[in-house]
């Protein structure tokens, strides 16, 4: 992983020391809220339904243990809201009630406390940091080069890329070099710093897009030409929420030393064409969509001009990006032989003797590695009584250990809200399963239904119309027999509490949104969107099934949805692939045929559990 150098870590402790002083000023009345209201946000500090929440940028994904354990101490020491703060939150929770379920069961509100939460943009948050602790928890996180500078606010945020940078078998080349060019080159852009709307990079080198580029404001893919150079397919203009937009190319080619130019062109023409008048039409995807090829025309001229009469000046050097590359040197390999082919094949022979659920793991949560000695494995944060990509400070350290012990120090935030040990010699496979499954962080779910993402929705969100939490423990706790998940196979679930889409809905087989009708939760349900990977095809958003479902049908309409599966599947058919061949119509009938059997009057006495 990128290692920091010293003027790296002074800028991040300066920031720091800024943000300190500010607080106190704050705090002391001399700067008032409106002032202070966008340093904070520049700083990752929101204001949500119940307490401050904090966005730690973990750029491009990649943790150290010795990252992981400060994160695991902020969870522990920090993460605490006052008493009243928090039984003001269980109040304001069980005014919503609890999901029913078919069996009987109910399901409420949690709120726990001392946790760190995964995000789809590979970032962690808090949601209980009194707000006058903030500056000793950003002083904590930059005692290891850590920090929350544009996490938040309308400027380039947190860079994006594949949890397989850099050891991926499709990779065309390493992003991360450039994705760490690209966070330096936009870390307090001058021109950047205030843009018409928040602005999103993802950026990948691998064949496969495992970074969702179509659906961001920028996406990067690496390829090479008919000569072999090495550049980018720029795609710009993607984008969730309330308008899902599939981004569009601007370029089939870039060199790769160009891509800061081109990018201070296309940011350019955004920041002077976008709409500031309407916050709902100021995100690129908008301009985009609106100016169609004069938006691609403009961006070319400005490019032109910055090559042409500015000399090119951030031309990325061959010099810049060795310099830049050996920050990223792979760790040692290690004392342990080459593993053999048969080697492999022999150890997870006997792993798979000793426990049948071993060579699941093996299929869900290992994958191939550049280094053939080398696997990466990815740990489960989809399980049941916790919320997708939530770990609790316990959790955290043992994430610490197993790092130390089985992946050279490091560890990687996944886009689906897991974490994954990049450096895994395949003959300690066995011992990591036992290891992991003991933390419960070694279920075989990955890519499988219950391998769900899922925003904090209204437990946590001031943002949302509905919870999202609940719907996702109501469909882990119907789906959790093995057999049953992995005959159903990989299928994306994803869910939203609004329709700032935090949850990605927008591209899942499954999707679901939460609305508001009345004061009361309702969830609209989507099928067939796609991320852009080999499994789910080319990038495109879900289809609405129909009017919205109440909150006590919503789970039994997923369930419907996925019995139709059963029914109409042939024989190895991916759900995605079956819902594609025989099409939306008999889903749709099974989904509705739910809301007329099940509709009843939402129940509201249940208490939150802490």
């Amino acid at each position: 992983m990128y290692q920091y150098t010293d003027f790296d870590r002074q800028f991040v402790r300066q920031r720091a020391a800024q943000f300190r002083d500010q607080l106190e000023r704050f705090q002391a009345g001399t700067l008032g809220g409106d002032e202070f209201k966008p340093l904070r946000l520049q700083n990752g500090w929101y204001i949500q339904r119940h307490a401050p929440m904090l966005r730690v940028a973990v750029p491009y994904g990649e943790l150290s243990s010795r990252q992981v354990r400060v994160l695991a101490r902020i969870a522990r020491e920090h993460d605490q809201p006052s008493h009243e703060v928090f039984q003001g939150a269980v109040a304001a929770q069980n005014q919503l009630g609890s999901i029913h379920l078919r069996d009987g069961k109910a399901i409420a509100s949690r709120l726990p406390t001392g946790y760190a939460h995964f995000t789809t943009r590979q970032n962690v948050q808090y949601n209980w940091i009194p707000l006058h602790q903030a500056a000793d928890v950003m002083d904590l996180l930059a005692s290891v080069d850590m920090h929350g500078i544009q996490t938040s606010g309308n400027c380039i945020r947190n860079i994006t890329t594949d949890e397989l940078a850099g050891i991926a078998v499709d990779e065309v080349a390493d992003p991360r070099p450039f994705a760490e060019i690209l966070r330096q080159w936009s870390t307090l852009h001058p021109e950047f710093a205030f843009l018409p709307r928040k602005f999103k990079i993802a950026i990948t080198g691998a064949r496969e897009d495992r970074a969702a580029t179509h659906w961001h404001d920028v996406g990067l893919q690496m390829v090479r030409n008919e000569a072999g150079q090495l550049g980018f397919k720029v795609l710009a203009g993607g984008g969730m929420g309330r308008t899902p937009t599939i981004a569009t190319v601007m370029r089939a080619f870039l060199p790769c030393d160009q891509i800061l130019n081109y990018l201070e062109a296309l940011v350019r023409v955004y920041n002077a064409w976008g709409r500031r008048d309407n916050i709902y039409k100021a995100r690129i995807k908008i301009l985009v969509k609106a100016e169609g090829q004069r938006y691609i025309d403009e961006v070319e001229a400005e490019y032109r001009r910055i090559v042409e009469q500015d000399g090119a000046p951030h031309t990325i050097t061959a010099a810049e990006l060795e310099r830049v590359s050996r920050c990223f040197t792979p760790p040692p390999a290690g004392a342990s032989a080459h593993c053999t082919d048969e080697k492999v094949a022999r150890i997870l022979r006997a792993a798979a003797e000793d426990d049948v659920e071993f060579s699941r793991w093996i299929q869900q949560n290992v994958q191939p590695h550049k280094n053939p000695d080398l696997r990466a494995v990815t740990l489960s944060f989809k399980r049941l009584g916790q919320a997708p990509g939530d770990a609790t400070a316990d959790q955290l350290d043992a994430v610490a250990e197993l790092a130390d012990q089985y992946s050279a120090g490091e560890v990687r935030v996944t886009h689906d809200q897991n974490l994954v040990l990049p450096w895994v010699r395949c003959d300690a496979l066995p011992d990591l399963w036992r290891d992991a499954r003991r933390l419960g962080l070694a279920r075989p779910n990955i890519r499988l239904l219950t391998d769900m993402i899922a925003c904090p929705g209204g437990d946590f969100c001031d943002l949302a119309n509905a919870r999202s939490l609940t719907v996702a423990e109501a469909i882990t706790a119907r789906y959790q027999d093995l057999d049953e998940l992995h005959d159903l196979g990989e299928i994306d679930l994803h869910i939203s509490g609004c329709i700032n889409s935090c949850g990605h809905h927008h591209s899942g087989h499954i999707g679901i949104l939460g609305v508001d009708k009345d004061g009361q939760e309702w969830y609209q349900l989507t099928l067939a969107g796609s991320d852009g990977s080999v499994l789910s095809g080319a990038p495109v958003a879900g289809k609405v099934v129909g009017p919205s479902f109440a909150a006590n049908e919503i789970t039994e309409a997923v369930e419907a949805v996925i019995n139709t599966y059963r029914e109409l599947r042939q024989e190895h058919e991916r759900f995605i692939d079956t819902l594609k061949r025989v099409g939306h119509d008999p889903f749709k009938a099974a989904a509705n045929a739910v809301r007329v059997t099940t509709a009843r009057t939402p129940v509201r006495e249940e208490a939150v559990g802490a």
